[in-house]
């Protein structure tokens, strides 16, 4: 008998998904399905690029954040950018972020070249190496080694550091062949919670000397990203555990006492759905956006007069406003307005009135004009409309 099996029984190697869980199905099939609406959803490229990008900078943030790196949102993202100067002080944040980036970019150059590595104790071993890679860290903690000495996290004390070598190599090999769904249906839920799992696991064992948490959550992103998940979903649950830190700690030292990984598992696959709810709105809202844009255009067609083109641009500029503009603001709304609209009152009241005649624009009583930009949605609700579509200024 080998001493972890006395000291942490909970190390098992198995997990029970025939006992009833009706929430955690629901939520992973509804991960299945937003991930695969998340896939197929056209974006214009710079904009897919600029989601990429912040999606990227919440993920890498997140993991490095509950280790405790100080760093914002708007420094990551400039940091992705090539565009963050930090002072010699602070640098070693911008490397805890530079490492997890390095990594992810070379796990995602490996799925796209079709060479993916099946999970291994070597594979653990270098991307703990890779996360720690020029950082300085304790005496005792080599990047990349598995620890000889005991450690405690908390309450919770690591397995026994004689048994890590072994306790990695079955990991792997279960998290290789032990999570065979049970119809092609299911095989990118059954992902899911092999990702989940093996993060769980490798937090139980705490390998390494240090960056076992940033280790674990990289090994989840792997698996994601092998089974094509959407690169801007796969930092969720880093972001997730990030947003729910207390909840995150209580919810692993939970499960390190009860054996039982189901609460854990359930409990980040809440914050998964979640994060995928809030990313499909945003792109619904661009896609929203852009569909109205291209209305917009069509309203006015190819050949467009002088007029044409400055009403163009005031509805374009409308709909870049949160809410309702009173009308005397509307000729301020950008430089190109102002300019166009000096010295007269009849030129901005014959564009409102022509805007409101195309349908494009209405007016809210009390508060303004806004775009009629509802008019897209294709399957609305029936509603009365505020007002009928006329006239409200006179061209004097």
């Amino acid at each position: 008998m080998r001493t972890y099996e006395k000291t942490h029984p909970a190390l098992t190697f198995g997990v029970d998904l025939t006992r009833p869980m009706p929430e955690l199905w629901m939520l992973l099939g509804e991960a299945r399905s937003k991930i695969e609406h998340l896939a197929s959803s056209p974006l214009k490229p710079e904009v897919a690029a600029r989601l990429h990008t912040l999606f990227l900078a919440k993920g890498v943030l997140a993991t490095t954040a509950i280790e405790g790196n100080t760093l914002t949102e708007e420094e990551v993202v400039e940091l992705v950018e090539g565009r963050l100067r930090l002072p010699p002080s602070q640098e070693y944040l911008a490397r805890e972020i530079q490492n997890i980036v390095h990594a992810f970019n070379d796990i995602s150059a490996e799925v796209l070249s079709g060479q993916l590595r099946p999970l291994s104790k070597e594979l653990f071993e270098e991307y703990n190496a890779a996360i720690l890679d020029d950082l300085d860290v304790d005496e005792d903690v080599v990047p990349g080694r598995l620890r000889d000495h005991s450690v405690v996290v908390g309450r919770y004390r690591a397995a026994p550091a004689e048994d890590c070598e072994y306790l990695l190599q079955r990991l792997a090999e279960w998290l290789e062949t032990g999570f065979d769904p049970p119809s092609p249906d299911w095989a990118l839920p059954y992902a899911i919670l092999r990702a989940i799992i093996a993060h769980l696991y490798l937090a139980w064992i705490h390998p390494f000397g240090d960056g076992n948490g940033r280790t674990a959550r990289l090994t989840e992103l792997r698996i994601l990203l092998a089974a094509r998940v959407a690169t801007v979903a796969t930092h969720l649950l880093s972001n997730h555990y990030n947003l729910t830190r207390t909840e995150y700690y209580r919810q692993l030292d939970r499960a390190s006492r009860t054996g039982d990984p189901l609460p854990f598992i359930t409990y980040a696959i809440r914050g998964f759905v979640d994060g995928l709810r809030a990313q499909l709105i945003r792109v619904t809202d661009q896609q929203f956006a852009d569909r109205w844009e291209q209305y917009i255009y069509e309203t006015f067609g190819r050949r467009r007069t002088p007029a044409d083109d400055r009403r163009l641009n005031l509805v374009l500029a409308l709909t870049r406003e949160p809410a309702p503009v009173p009308p005397q603001r509307l000729r301020h709304l950008t430089p190109e307005l102002a300019e166009a609209y000096a010295g007269t009152v009849r030129t901005p009241a014959r564009d409102i009135n022509a805007l409101v005649s195309l349908g494009l624009i209405e007016r809210v009583p009390r508060l303004g004009y806004r775009p009629r930009s509802h008019i897209i949605r294709s399957f609305m609700p029936l509603s009365a409309p505020l007002q009928p579509a006329q006239s409200e200024l006179p061209a004097q």
